[in-house]
């Protein structure tokens, strides 16, 4: 059982393929977080826990992998207007469709090295078990592009519902999940092929995947109707739906435990992790973790969590057995996503 504290606390590309300072640090496990507003990368070294790299990308960096040899980053950058919930869209400024696409960064040099162009407004992204394709939501589009890689083409794509998000490959490789925020949906697509399976509902606004490690289940956050829906990732049907406590909980980003024990989903304006037990499906733990949680990472050793704080600008790194809050890390303007290398 866990113990549970309360814890205090158009792209110009001459421009964006410069590292600013200060210089990589030693090999060793980094974090690395997409800041949407101030358009760059920050590079957290774990073992020290200090913001030690920030690489300039491109407008609106947001969801971000690594490739399988950790060598490369994959981010989807987006020139779409930032649109808060209740904007009148007729005020919003036209897109900048040049800034579109998925930045592919040199983990070692930290440096943007390539963009690849995958269709309008990228939100998410997945790659498959052997890195040779990528799956990204299209937000404005309803649509998920298949791509191809190394060549960067895009290779299908497919019709999805409204507002696509999340992006999640079970770990067998075979299908991908795609989350639609518009519709309550989400769509299961045979990664092979490149064709829907089938489709299932879900509680309003569906955000995030995570498969449990066997691929026998997916869990998927669903923002609006603060719960998070357990689906059988065989047959692609909905299980349950896990209420979670308090009207300010939003789940947005999840996350499995390496042993499949537990998820653990940040709840936005909440301002928690809650741990899933995945043998009963009910909440087991809630921490404190800070502003607006959204994206969320965990180590291979699943004892430490790192989630993004949006409007606090930093990142909380969290020692699961405790419940506690260890460090906070501060990086850029609008932490969203986190992504963790091995080396």
């Amino acid at each position: 059982m866990l113990r549970v504290r309360e814890a205090g606390a158009g792209l110009g590309l001459a421009v964006a393929l410069a590292a600013v300072t200060p210089a990589p640090p030693a090999r060793g496990p980094r974090l690395f977080v997409t800041n949407e507003r101030s358009g760059d990368l920050s590079v957290i070294d774990v073992a020290s826990r200090r913001l030690v790299a920030t690489v300039r990308l491109g407008k609106r960096p947001r969801g971000i992998r690594v490739g399988p040899d950790s060598a490369t980053l994959y981010v989807a950058l987006s020139g779409s207007p930032f649109a808060p919930p209740g904007v009148d869209e007729k005020t919003l400024p036209p897109p900048d469709r040049s800034a579109d696409g998925i930045g592919v960064v040199d983990a070692a040099a930290l440096k943007l090295v390539r963009m690849i162009p995958v269709g309008t407004d990228p939100e998410q992204l997945a790659l498959s078990k052997d890195g040779t394709r990528l799956f990204v939501s299209n937000e404005d589009a309803a649509t998920a592009s298949v791509v191809a890689l190394p060549s960067g083409q895009v290779a299908a794509t497919v019709k999805v519902g409204g507002e696509p998000e999340g992006v999640e490959v079970r770990p067998d490789g075979a299908v991908v999940y795609v989350t639609s925020e518009e519709d309550g949906e989400v769509f299961a697509i045979d990664t092979a092929a490149a064709k829907l399976l089938r489709k299932f509902a879900t509680a309003p606004r569906p955000r995030s995947i995570a498969f449990l490690p066997d691929g026998t289940r997916a869990y998927v956050t669903c923002e609006n109707g603060h719960a998070v829906v357990v689906a059988d990732a065989r047959r692609h049907v909905a299980l349950r739906t896990i209420k979670l406590e308090g009207d300010s909980t939003r789940p947005m980003g999840i996350v499995s435990a390496p042993d499949g024990r537990h998820v653990y989903v940040t709840t936005g304006r909440g301002g928690h992790v809650v741990a899933i037990d995945t043998a009963t499906d009910r909440p087991v733990a809630s921490i404190a973790v800070g502003e607006r949680p959204w994206g969320i990472a965990i180590s291979p050793d699943g004892r430490t969590l790192y989630t993004a704080n949006g409007p606090s600008n930093d990142v909380s790194i969290v020692d699961v057995a405790s419940g506690t809050v260890t460090a906070r890390v501060k990086v850029g303007d609008g932490p969203w996503g986190v992504a963790l290398t091995a080396r």
